[in-house]
């Protein structure tokens, strides 16, 4: 569906003009940024009045290091948004180590984003027009530009969903927590964190083709990422052919689990495995961190296909619920963890409910 504000213009078919390739990046460079390149890295420090160091630092942060200070490589938007940037670290009294963080965060995330999105784009181009993946890519560059207000908008929107998401689900963890003593030895979050990962990965994609391996990798990725979601987890990263989640209690940590470990009504089955437990982590960087998630992932390798195994300690949380049929493994040697025994987790199925009763 398109508004009037934000209009997606149809694919064009491709149309290279031999010796057209800097003029057609030029164009597109001009398109996206909003404005011409007209600044140097000595017009940015004078005009924001922030130190040379910081402003470099400030686009090796973001991922774009200055690669030829004495050339006009910044626009009027790179000025406005270095001088926001000088105000929120000093309204804030940001210090460097805050600012790397923040501009880093965002350097990583939209470089993989606008990477995903283009490759989005390809693929619907190939398959839309029937082309080749050189054709494809062509397509896309002559219609980016007129998609990039409409991107911008739904990334802000999204943005602030999530931000909401994030400071919604704070607001009600540590609403009680103000004044508590704390114990700086303990990471300070309390989180189930699991892994979910293909078996014999390379196995199965050995004799695919680049088409069939992207669609194979996404088909995995999408299911895992909509039954942690739906759960009410929250997917922290894609490791390989890994999935990191997180959830905010052990039963919900559960029950995504069991779901991503089993069956799949619609389309093929791919195989998992997965391994979860019940511990302190540390956020960082958009990421989780400690000896939970080294846990997890050792379970997670550890554990047959369609299995989900526990530690005992997350085992004798979800002992005390009777949605859970608990079984314990023989003890195995995790690599750098030593010998843990497994639990394996199962839906605890009464008469009435078990499949097929």
């Amino acid at each position: 569906m398109t508004s009037d504000t934000h209009s997606v213009t149809p694919l064009p078919e491709p149309n290279p003009a031999p010796g057209a390739t800097s003029d057609t990046a030029a164009r597109i460079d001009l398109e996206i940024l909003g404005g011409p390149r007209q600044y140097t890295l000595a017009d940015l420090v004078e005009g924001t009045g922030l130190d040379r160091e910081l402003v470099e630092n400030y686009w090796r942060w973001l991922g774009l290091p200055v690669q030829h200070p004495t050339e006009q490589w910044f626009t009027e938007s790179d000025m406005d948004s270095l001088r926001e940037f000088a105000r929120l670290a000093e309204s804030e009294h940001l210090d460097e180590q805050a600012l790397r963080t923040l501009v880093r965060s965002m350097g990583h995330t939209t470089e993989r984003l606008s990477f995903w999105q283009t490759e989005a784009f390809v693929e619907h181009a190939a398959r839309e027009h029937g082309l080749d993946d050189i054709s494809a890519r062509l397509t896309v560059l002559d219609n980016i530009p007129h998609l990039a207000d409409v991107l911008a908008h739904q990334l802000e929107h999204a943005w602030r969903r999530q931000l909401a998401a994030v400071t919604g689900r704070y607001a009600i963890e540590f609403a009680g927590a103000r004044g508590e003593e704390r114990d700086e030895h303990k990471l300070p979050l309390r989180r189930a964190v699991g892994f979910v990962d293909i078996v014999a990965f390379t196995k199965r994609t050995a004799g695919l083709g680049s088409d069939e391996l992207a669609e194979f990798v996404q088909l995995f990725e999408n299911r895992a990422r909509d039954i942690v979601s739906e759960a009410g987890g929250r997917v922290v990263k894609t490791v390989g052919d890994a999935v990191l989640f997180i959830a905010d209690d052990v039963q919900t940590g559960a029950e995504i689990a069991l779901g991503l470990a089993s069956p799949h009504p619609d389309g093929p089955e791919i195989p998992v495995r997965v391994g979860f437990v019940w511990g302190r982590v540390l956020a960082r960087f958009g990421d989780v961190f400690g000896p939970s998630v080294n846990l997890a992932s050792r379970l997670t390798e550890a554990s047959q296909p369609g299995e989900v195994l526990v530690d005992p300690t997350t085992a004798a949380l979800l002992a005390t619920s009777p949605r859970y049929a608990l079984t314990e493994q023989p003890e195995a040697e995790l690599q750098g963890l030593g010998a843990v025994r497994p639990v394996r987790v199962q839906r605890a199925y009464t008469v009435t409910d078990a499949p097929g009763g």
